[in-house]
């Protein structure tokens, strides 16, 4: 990635395209927060029901690498194989220098069309398209980190100095952005494949900036990855020694990949490690048709394991349900997100 010189002033806000993503220290004009960002739009979740949200829908176009694990070895991928495979792929997308790999694929397209090869050009177009959206959705639109809307969901809560636990954390991203809104925050990431320790976070660039919040002035400060206090936790979720000692417990895109039936398990893997009064934080990728059409065309890079899209009226109701209170919930570009406490 693209190392960007640290701006030494206190905020500066702007939106800058790096080869790999986009740095955006801007706020929402009052048109796009109109757009981009919809919260608290049900007011009882206790008149909610199945009959009225449907169910979520599940992603049934799975990545070559799992199909052709389980053909070679006759059973079914383990969850943590396909997790492994899963962090490794969009890895590789995380560090393209997409605007290169866009003219190569370019060019691989139309080489293969003037040698008159089918399955090169039906490969290559496929290339061709999936670096084109991946540009679009993560350079272009920022819809995967979306630094805004995540400031939207996450900001105005009553912390001081807290303590993040981040499970399934991969790079961290959303517990350092919690952390600047919140000055003197303190993160443990867990998660457990070594490698988003030692690649995803590991390589998270040091001059990406944050923006959050100056405890000095009230205003606005930039942070950055070495400015935050975090200690990464190569384990397993159900394994993890800690007591009910955090402020915030922290998941994003975790809940989609457990069936009906483990859904209250992983709620309980927040509650358990919530200091009383402390708030749950959870997020997962939003059922529309962009969404939809995104994890069919990116199927090998995303689906190595059970997925589902929720609207936020089927991902409220899985909390709700399983005992937590929720104090705010909306969706974003591409993500819902819900702000709750265990009642």
């Amino acid at each position: 990635m693209l190392e960007i010189e640290r701006d030494i002033t206190p905020y500066s806000a702007h939106t800058l395209l790096a080869p790999s993503y986009r740095i955006d220290t801007r706020d929402f004009t009052e048109k796009e927060y109109n757009k981009f960002v919809k919260l608290n739009t049900v007011r009882d979740w206790s008149s909610l029901k199945w009959k009225d949200v449907g169910r979520p829908y599940q992603v049934t176009s799975y990545a070559k690498d799992k199909k052709n694990w389980e053909t070679e070895n006759r059973r079914e991928l383990p969850a943590r194989t396909s997790w492994e495979m899963f962090n490794k792929s969009f890895h590789e997308w995380f560090v393209k220098d997409v605007p290169q790999e866009m003219d190569i694929t370019k060019e691989r397209f139309f080489n293969s069309l003037k040698q008159f090869k089918p399955a090169e050009t039906k490969a290559a177009a496929g290339g061709f398209i999936r670096i084109h959206l991946w540009n679009y959705v993560h350079r272009i639109q920022d819809g995967i980190w979306d630094p805004r809307g995540k400031r939207a969901l996450f900001e105005g809560l009553e912390l001081k100095a807290p303590k993040i636990l981040f499970l399934g954390a991969a790079e961290g991203y959303e517990a350092m952005q919690l952390a600047s809104l919140y000055p003197g925050s303190e993160i443990v990431l867990v998660d457990y494949d070594p490698f988003c320790k030692d690649t995803r976070y590991g390589e998270f660039p040091d001059s990406y900036p944050f923006l959050g919040e100056d405890p000095l002035t009230g205003g606005k400060k930039i942070y950055y990855k070495t400015d935050i206090p975090t200690e990464y936790v190569v384990s397993d979720i159900r394994k993890l020694p800690f007591g009910h000692e955090f402020d915030i417990v922290l998941s994003v895109g975790l809940l989609e990949h457990f069936p009906d039936e483990m859904k209250a398990e992983v709620v309980e893997w927040h509650r358990k490690f919530l200091k009383a009064g402390g708030y749950i934080i959870m997020t997962t990728p939003r059922a529309q048709l962009r969404s939809k059409l995104y994890y069919e065309i990116m199927a090998d890079v995303m689906n190595h394991t059970y997925r589902e899209l929720m609207t936020i009226e089927q991902m409220g109701l899985y909390l709700y349900e399983n005992g937590l209170d929720i104090l705010r919930h909306g969706y974003i570009k591409v993500h819902n997100g819900i702000v709750a406490r265990a009642r």
